[in-house]
Parts: C-alpha cells; sequence; structure tokens
C-alpha cells in the first residue's frame, strides 16, 4: 500500500498541471461579497479557492441560478453571475463540483436596513470632519496599551473606530454633524496605516476594529442626529492584494507588477477634446504612485465587483455618503454606471469626489451632469479644491483678495455649486500653520471666509486646535489626548494657542447652524480688494455679510450698496469679530481693524 500511494503521488505530480487539478477536489476559501441582501439587485459572486476549473456550481435554493461562470485558467477564481435575488432573506450553501470531489460554503441573503438607519446624505446645512482613524483615539478595552509604533512617522499608531466613538461628544459639541473617516480596509502592509492600500476590500483592518465597531460607530452617530461618510478607492487596491499575483482575469488590472505605466497627475487631457489617448493613459491606467495596482473597470467584472463593493459598504454600515478616491483616474462610464445604481438603490445618498486640481474648469468637469467632456459621471460633488488652493494663497500667501472671487466666479461651471465642499486643510496637504507665511491671524481670517461662503465646509482633524505639520507624514501627527500616555488632551483642556482657533471656530460653526442665510443662502460678492474682502449670504427675509481686513493696519471701507442685496438696509449687528458696519445714504461704510474679520447681520 505504501508503495502505490507513492507511486500515484508520483504520478500526479508529473502530470501537466490542468491533469493534476482535474484529479483533486474542489476547494472554496472565499467569496466576495461575504454576503448580499434579498430583494436587491442580482449579484456576480467573486469564489477563490483551488481546482476550480471544470467544476460545476449551484446555489441549494432552487429559484436561484447561476447564469453565467467564468472560471481563471489556474482554477482559481470564479465569476459566478446570479440570476436573482430571492425576495426574503435566507441561507444557502454554494457548491462546487467535479469528477474529483465537492466543495462548499454557506452564504447568507440578509434583509435590507430600514431607511430610517442611514443613507440620509449631505448638504450645505451640514459640516464634515476628516478623521484619519489610525491618527485620532485609541478607544474599547485596548485603549491604555500601546501600539509600539508611534515613534515612526509611518507606523500604526493605534487609533481605531471605538476611539472615534467615544470622542463624538467633542465633536458635536464643536459643531460638527458629518464624519468621514479614512478607508478601513484591510491593509495588511507595515506602512499602510493610513488605508488606502487595500488587500482585501471586504474586510475592516483588525488595528481599526471590527465590522462590528463600523456599524456602532454609525448608530452612535446616527442616534446623535448626525452622519457616516466612508471613504472607497475604486481605482486600485494595495501592492500585497492576492490579485496582484494571482489575477482573476488576465485584464483585471492596467498592466501587470512587472510592466505598468505610472500615474501622472495632470488632468487636462481628460477635459481636452482634441488630446489622444496617448495623452490620457497614464491618468486612467497608470498605477498610482507607480505602485498601487490599477483596477482596470472596462473589465465588465471589475466593474461589478467595484459597484458591488460600494454598495455592501453602504447597506453594512448605513452609511450616509461616500467619499470616492482619486476620482479622475477612472473612466466616466464606471462612474456613471457606479452611480445609477448607487442613486437607484440610495436616493438620499450623497458622493463626493476627489479631484486634486485648482483649475475649476477641470474640477468642474467631473461634476454629476456635466457631460461637455463627454458621460455624465453622476457625482454628487466634488471637493472644492479651487478654493482650497485660494484659501492657502490668499492667506498663506499674500496673494490678493481678488484671488478668491476669480475662483468664485466660475460657479457657474457647476450645475450644483452649493453642493461644492471647501476646506482649508487636509491629509494630503501641510497643514496650514506649517505654510511659510501663515499665522494664527491669517488662519482665523481663513477659518471665516470656509465657515460662511457656499457649500459645506470640511474640517480636518485637528485643524480645529491649530496644529502644525509639513508634507506627508508630518502633517498626519495623533490628536493630542486620543492615546494613552499623552501628556495633554485637546479634547478637554486647551493650551492657549489652541483654544484661539477652537474658540474662534467653534463660536463661527453655533452660529452657522442658527442662520439658515449662511448654510442655504445665495452669496453675493460686495467688495474685493488686496487685502479686504467683503461677502453677503442672504435668504428672502434674512441677510449676512462677512467682512474681512488682512492687512496690518486698519481700513475704512467704502462699499457702494446700490443695487446689492443690501440696497435699502438701515442696519447691522456684530454677530462674531470685530469691525462696525454703517450705512451712509447709498454706501455702506466698514471700519475693519487690522487683521481682523467680522460677521455682521444686515437689516
Amino acid at each position: 500500500m505504501v508503495k502505490k500511494s507513492f507511486l500515484l503521488a508520483a504520478l500526479v505530480c508529473a502530470l501537466p498541471p490542468s491533469m493534476a487539478a482535474q484529479s483533486a477536489a474542489p476547494r472554496i476559501t472565499k467569496i466576495d461579497p461575504p454576503n448580499w441582501w434579498a430583494g436587491m439587485s442580482k449579484a456576480m459572486l467573486l469564489v477563490k479557492g483551488e481546482n476550480l476549473e471544470g467544476a460545476r456550481f449551484r446555489l441549494s435554493d432552487a429559484h436561484l441560478r447561476v447564469e453565467r461562470v467564468k472560471i481563471s485558467s489556474n482554477g482559481h477564481w470564479a465569476e459566478l453571475w446570479l440570476n436573482a435575488s430571492p425576495s426574503r432573506q435566507e441561507s444557502v450553501t454554494i457548491s462546487a463540483k467535479s469528477s474529483a470531489g465537492e466543495a462548499s460554503l454557506p452564504f447568507r441573503f440578509e434583509q435590507r436596513r430600514a431607511e430610517s438607519e442611514g443613507f440620509r446624505g449631505f448638504s450645505s446645512k451640514d459640516v464634515m470632519y476628516l478623521i484619519m482613524t489610525d491618527r485620532f483615539a485609541r478607544g474599547g478595552p485596548q485603549a491604555a496599551e500601546a501600539t509600539g509604533e508611534r515613534d515612526k512617522p509611518r507606523g500604526w499608531h493605534g487609533g481605531n473606530l471605538e476611539g472615534v466613538v467615544e470622542h463624538l461628544d467633542y465633536l458635536q459639541s464643536l459643531g460638527i454633524t458629518t464624519v468621514w473617516v479614512t478607508p478601513v480596509y484591510q491593509n495588511h502592509e507595515p506602512q499602510s496605516y493610513h488605508g488606502y492600500g487595500a488587500t482585501d476590500l471586504y474586510a475592516v483592518d483588525e488595528h481599526y476594529g471590527s465590522l462590528a465597531d463600523l456599524k456602532t460607530l454609525s448608530e452612535a452617530l446616527h442616534k446623535r442626529g448626525m452622519k457616516l461618510v466612508l471613504d472607497l478607492v475604486p481605482n486600485h487596491v494595495g501592492p500585497e492584494h492576492p490579485w496582484v499575483e494571482d489575477e482573476p482575469e488576465p485584464d483585471w488590472f492596467h498592466g501587470t507588477k512587472a510592466q505598468h505605466h505610472a500615474a501622472q497627475g495632470e488632468f487636462k487631457p481628460l477635459t481636452d477634446p482634441h488630446a489622444p489617448w496617448r495623452d490620457q493613459r497614464d491618468v486612467l491606467d497608470g498605477w498610482f504612485a507607480n505602485v498601487l495596482p490599477d483596477m482596470n473597470p472596462e473589465n465588465p467584472a471589475v466593474a461589478q465587483y467595484l459597484t458591488q463593493n460600494a454598495v455592501w459598504w453602504t447597506e453594512e454600515a448605513g452609511a450616509d455618503g461616500l467619499r470616492l478616491d482619486t476620482f479622475p483616474y477612472v473612466g466616466r462610464a464606471f462612474w456613471q454606471g457606479f452611480h445609477t445604481t448607487l442613486h437607484t438603490l440610495y436616493p438620499q445618498l450623497t458622493t463626493v469626489g476627489e479631484v486634486f486640481n485648482q483649475d475649476a474648469t477641470i474640477t468642474s468637469s467631473f461634476a454629476g451632469g456635466v457631460t461637455r467632456n463627454g458621460v455624465d459621471t453622476g457625482l454628487d460633488t466634488p471637493f472644492d479644491f479651487p478654493t482650497f488652493f485660494a484659501l492657502r494663497d490668499v492667506f498663506a500667501k499674500g496673494a490678493p483678495m481678488t484671488r478668491l472671487t476669480d475662483v468664485w466666479r466660475q460657479d457657474a461651471l457647476y450645475p450644483h455649486p452649493e453642493r461644492l465642499v471647501p476646506f482649508l486643510g487636509n491629509h494630503d496637504n501641510r497643514r496650514f500653520l506649517s505654510e511659510p507665511g501663515a499665522d494664527s491671524d491669517q488662519m482665523r481670517l481663513a477659518f471665516l471666509v470656509l465657515l460662511t461662503m457656499r457649500g459645506m465646509p470640511e474640517i480636518y482633524s485637528g485643524d480645529e486646535i491649530a496644529m502644525t505639520g509639513g508634507e506627508d507624514p508630518d502633517n498626519r501627527h495623533d490628536f493630542p489626548g486620543g492615546f494613552a500616555g499623552d501628556a495633554q488632551s485637546a479634547f478637554s483642556k486647551r493650551t492657549p494657542e489652541q483654544s484661539a482657533i477652537y474658540d474662534w471656530v467653534h463660536g463661527l460653526l453655533t452660529i452657522r447652524s442658527q442662520i439658515p442665510a449662511l448654510t442655504t443662502g445665495a452669496m453675493q460678492v460686495l467688495h474685493a480688494e488686496k487685502d479686504v474682502l467683503v461677502f453677503a449670504r442672504y435668504t428672502q427675509g434674512q441677510c449676512v455679510m462677512t467682512a474681512l481686513n488682512r492687512a496690518g493696519a486698519p481700513a475704512a471701507v467704502e462699499v457702494p450698496a446700490e443695487e446689492t442685496i443690501v440696497s435699502g438696509k438701515h442696519s447691522a449687528s456684530l454677530l462674531l469679530g470685530t469691525g462696525t458696519a454703517s450705512f451712509h445714504g447709498q454706501n455702506l461704510h466698514l471700519d475693519l481693524p487690522a487683521k481682523s474679520g467680522a460677521l455682521l447681520e444686515i437689516r
């Protein structure tokens, strides 16, 4: 018997790979997505295993069929395109059977969440707060434990989802209504604390916690009337993702690890009707940073997989919105199908896309409703990068105030400029106070503009307490007080420097929440020169004016009021800041101290 077994094993090893595989039973190790929902559109299941070639797949529910199967040549992957989803929740068995044997795994069709459990979207009435989960706070039973990597600028520092939950009082007290957390995907790489290098698109990384922790965060936010925005990355995965060495299909990616193009970030060719494919290719098909494998959504299976992935995270977490990373690097046709699916399932869900460019003619071209560059992406709004760059130029680099009004003049390029998400900082840029020429006075004025202009402002965690930091990773320091052993906690007891900015932001957000003109009102620029800016926000029955003087000397400004929104008004009362305003005939007179700003109600 020993000799026969030995000879049989030797014979199998000597067979060609295809014949050897046929002699072994199928094995199923993973199914993506790990579950689906009753009554939802039919799914494509990506099965991972071994010896799947030649296998016949079936589901234990006789009403569910596999309409189409595509199996990789090495037998490691099988795409199962189902005919439907069941009308009610149920557990089924998915099996793969060949002449050599059979394998199976359970699969669950869940009941969908009630509409009241999320999916509310965000709007200009909200204020978004960006949290890099690993760098914000460590909570739960492990809160007192050190991770051992906090001394490494690119290491895992230990922040988790429980830490976010434990500091919602702080966020809500500040005036935040919407929390954006960086990707929670599994990132099994030493320096992937940021979440943008997924190694499993259907798992929460254990550093952040668990899927249950994500659901707890969502529930805690919703109980407070707050909202959750998840960060998704359809453009790429991490270099250690299993697909990189073992693709489900030969064209799962654009290129391969050994041979690919590096991504370039010049988006002009994507908006130029005369640009050749040569100039567009490396935006759409290049590997980001030359290391992150670029997904190929021109392959229908890839497009289906990525769209389903967004549905899965939205439904599982009850998300209210999605932040979409590296938006222009993915083709417009994919985004159209993606948003058609998402908005059909979740009509109120809001998406915001990262279009990292200061040119409004480029940024606006990716907004939903814009077809001047081809297919409508369906995106609810891009981030307002043009205003971000203008705020930095004006308040840190000395550009005239007209730099801002030149950007706002181009709002007509957007179907919905009121949806734009302006910001002063994010996790991809140096902190405002680390810009050469920036100081706390300029930061206060920049926040005054950000929190009273049109759109929904986003605040990068730590900017409200005047955190500093240069380029990545220096701009991603831990939030003070979020980790055991921190010398000081900005959550509860702030330094004078921290309090100066915090109190200003808190005051602005408090007023913003009380005055509809600041959240849903129209906007009119009344005056702009080198160091002075005056603009108004107004509704039918309310008018609020923002006035600021950046110069080191006081400014007396005469603003012609005739045929403006303040025409016929008679008085101005100070809501926040310093400065006075009075009406003299057809003119509005402003006295603004040096490096000061004022928010005034006009009647």
